[in-house]
């Protein structure tokens, strides 16, 4: 075979390929779409909760810290 040939076929099995990828993500595009648009549709409303609990602070809490700074303060008064 020339390279003429070759690169014809080459080309054609890129673009046969390409197509076909593109075709299944299109039609798995729809899937999702249609799946999500028939849940939203068939799906009950979900009970919204009384209220939430509140935490009192965001972050360590102080005992944590104590007992970190203790595990350090330790730690280097063993090791100098």
């Amino acid at each position: 075979m020339d390279i003429g040939a070759l690169l014809t076929t080459a080309g054609s099995l890129m673009l046969t390929g390409m197509v076909g990828v593109f075709v299944f993500l299109s039609i798995l595009i729809g899937a999702v779409t249609l799946m999500s648009n028939l849940v939203t549709r068939y799906s009950e409303p979900e009970a919204s909760p009384a209220k939430s609990p509140s935490f009192k602070s965001q972050g360590v809490p102080n005992e944590h810290i104590a007992a970190i700074s203790a595990a350090i303060a330790q730690y280097k008064s063993n090791n100098k």
